[in-house]
Order: C-alpha cells, then structure tokens, then sequence
C-alpha cells in the first residue's frame, strides 16, 4: 500500500469487547507504550462474535465503551468475518487495517507472549511442505479433527512437543493467523504481542480483577437469574449486587454504561435466536444446508436427522457436537444458516479486493486520525450507510449481509425488552 509522509504513529488491534473490560483497557494502553503509538485504531466484531454467538450488547454499546477509555476509532468487521473461523476472522481485519493506509503497527494478545515462536509457526503453515501436508493427511485419515492433525503434524515437522500446547491457546491461534495474514496480503504493518498474563479466554469464573470476558458474561448470566438482578424503577439507582459483582472487573465509565443498558437493550444471549433459527432449518434440506460457510455434508446430515429434537440454539449445539465438531464450530455453522452466509460468498471474498471498513465511532480530540484514514485508504471508508454509490457489487453485498444481521440483532433487542425497533440506517456514528 502507499504511504504518504505522516509524522503520526497509529497501532491497530482486533478484537470484540464483549464486554470491555480491564484487560481490554491494558491492552489499548500496553499497545500504545509498547509501540510508542499516538492513535488506536481498533477493528472490532459487529453485533456477532466469532465464538459463532450474537455479542451480550450491541456493538454501538461496545464501541462506545472502547472511545471512552483510549481507542481513536472503531471500525466494524463484517459479519461474514466476525462469525467465521479464525482464518477468516483475521484475514477481514487485517485486510480492513492494510486498507486504511495509516496503519503502522499491529499489537494482539497471546499466551504464549513470544512473536518469534509465533512467527516461526506461521511460516511453517504458510509454506504448506509436502512433507507437513503428507503427515497432516495421514492424521486426518486416521479420524482426528482438523485442529489435532494439524498439531500432531507439526509436532512431527518440528520435533518440537510445545507446539501443541502453543496451538491448544485460542488467542495463539488468532496470533498465527494474523502473522499468516500479514504476510499473504505483504503488509508493512510491523507486528508486536502481549502475554496474556490475566485468566484465560475460557475461564468462567471471575479473578479478583482481569477476568475475561467468558467469566464476566458467566457472572452475569448467573447474577441474572437471581430475584435482585431486577433492574430499579429508578434508572439513576444502581442496581442492588450489580456494581459490588463487577466493580474490579470493568472500567467504571464502562461499568456505568453496561449497568445503564441491563434490562434495557441487553443482556442478548444465544437463545434468543432460537426461534429465528428453528425457522431457518426448517426451510432448509439437506442440499441447500451444505450451500452455507462451513458445513460439510456429515453435518447437513445430522441436522436434518436431528431437527426434529431442536429445543433451543444452545441445545441444538450441544446436540449436533462431536469429537470431530466442536461446540463452537456447530455455533457458527448454525449462525451461518441464520445469517445466509454462504460458501459462494466467502469464495467471492477471499479472492476479491473490494472490501470496505464502516467507521462505527471516534474520538473528537483524535479526530486527525479519521482525516489520515480519509487521504491513505485504499478501501472505501463508510461513516453513512447510505454512501453506497460508488461501491463495488461484491462491497455492496458484503455490507447489506452485516446490516441485515444487525437489524436481525436490533429486532431480538427490540421485542425481547419491548422498545422501538431502530434499524441500522438510523444510527448514528460515536463520537466521544
């Protein structure tokens, strides 16, 4: 990409706050000391997560949350990124980031906290050897799932046992394919990682502070069950447990805006779509399901057998999991189906160009940030849904997919807490 003379330094990080919290806001101020940065700019998740579930709250929410401790501006990863699989997931962001042409350095947490290590195993993958391809079959001949073969061919490669345990970390993984990206789209985008050094992605119980996001949303989900999560008649009094259960977990401007919006327009939780998606499957047969990103034929099999037995999404999941298909693959196949992502169009994708990046919001004081953005990228940059006409048909597609399913998001928001639907052309850019 081109550059043009900018004295301004500006780190780029991918991610999905959901919810912000107190590793997130180490994450923004680590990444700016560690790459001497004076912009943040974040590429985040819409309204779905990659875990193949809708986010707790939306993504205006989300990024409003972001601005207000640290980001410069948020962009929107589209939806057919942000529910798909970890490739996928960073190659659309690192793609949007490339785009935008003022991108200087990208930081990513991981666990293992070791760029050169990742790095030397995303070389490893990227150069695709016969010798790694033939021991990479031969593993998955013998009845393991893709994520094992893979780490027991290199393994073999690489003589070296710690590459499983490095490829079992789901934070590592985006790592590896972010470097994998980088390298594929040649981006002069210098990479930088952090340790993870807070719980773990899939904790589930809260730390003294630092928890992750996984742990919050299990908080809340439990705290919610209980009599007292009642949200007050008055909306200036804090919740009774609400503050004393997150107060250590969340900034306090964050805490505040998530405490605001409960029982409001959140929590959105996966079985709320379960309706939706009961629809969807019914419509469909066993031909037209394999038509959808990431289901094979195996699996259009059992949802067919398996229907019938659908009681909600999160059980259906566990219904359709195998020791092949994990509980998250099965959750983004399903939103595949409910979303209408399909194979032709990440094909379409993958080998196209003309992606785009929607400015969800930005802070005034770094406004300068959006005019570097405006006069380097390469990819168009939307602040207005209506901005539409001089956009490619595949950029058109790809934008009127995301918005379709944040207006699938906004009508769950909508009938679930009893408040006017407001669809994605209403909304208005953040600025804090």
């Amino acid at each position: 990409m081109l550059y043009k003379e900018i004295f301004m330094k500006t780190v780029g990080l991918i991610t999905e706050y959901n919810p912000f919290h107190n590793g997130h806001l180490y994450h923004i101020e680590r990444a700016r000391e560690l790459t001497g940065a004076d912009r943040v700019v974040i590429v985040m998740s819409g309204d779905y997560v990659q875990r193949g579930t809708p986010a707790l709250l939306s993504k205006h929410s989300r990024a409003h949350m972001a601005l207000l401790n640290g980001a410069s501006a948020i962009c929107e990863l589209p939806v057919c990124y942000a529910s798909g699989s970890a490739e996928f997931f960073a190659q659309g962001a690192i793609s949007i980031l490339e785009g935008l042409g003022c991108i200087d350095t990208l930081c990513f947490g991981s666990e293992c906290g070791e760029l050169s290590v990742l790095q030397h195993i995303a070389q490893l993958l990227l150069s695709e050897s016969d010798t790694y391809s033939h021991m990479l079959q031969d593993a998955l001949k013998k009845g393991h799932s893709f994520p094992a073969a893979r780490h027991q061919a290199l393994e073999k490669l690489t003589g070296d046992a710690s590459v499983s345990q490095i490829l079992s970390e789901p934070n590592n993984i985006l790592g590896i394919e972010y470097l994998k990206a980088l390298k594929k789209q040649n981006s002069r985008m210098v990479p930088y990682t952090l340790k993870r050094d807070s719980s773990g992605y899939h904790d589930t119980k809260l730390q003294p502070q630092s928890s992750s996001a996984s742990a919050i949303r299990n908080a809340l989900r439990h705290w919610e069950e209980q009599p007292f999560s009642r949200y007050p008649a008055d909306p200036q009094q804090t919740p009774d447990g609400f503050s004393e259960l997150l107060q250590n977990q969340l900034p306090e401007n964050a805490l505040r805006l998530l405490r605001d919006a409960w029982n409001q327009s959140c929590p959105i939780e996966t079985n709320d779509f379960s309706l939706l998606l009961k629809y969807r499957l019914l419509c469909e047969t066993r031909r037209s399901l394999c038509e959808y990103q990431d289901i094979s034929e195996d699996l259009a099999n059992r949802i067919i057998r398996n229907r019938n037995q659908f009681l909600n999404f999160e059980q259906f999941c566990q219904l359709l999991k195998t020791k092949e298909l994990t509980y998250s693959r099965i959750s983004r196949c399903l939103l595949h189906i409910l979303l209408a992502v399909k194979k032709e169009d990440m094909l379409r994708y993958r080998e196209s160009s003309c992606i785009y990046t929607r400015i969800l919001g930005f802070r005034k004081e770094h406004a300068d940030v959006l005019r570097q953005i405006k006069e380097n990228a390469s990819i168009p940059v939307i602040t207005k849904l209506g901005q539409t006409d001089s956009l490619l048909p595949e950029t058109i597609r790809m934008l009127d997919q995301t918005t379709f399913a944040s207006d699938l998001y906004e009508s769950v928001v909508s009938d679930k807490f009893g408040i006017p639907f407001i669809n994605e052309y209403q909304k208005q850019i953040i600025h804090v």
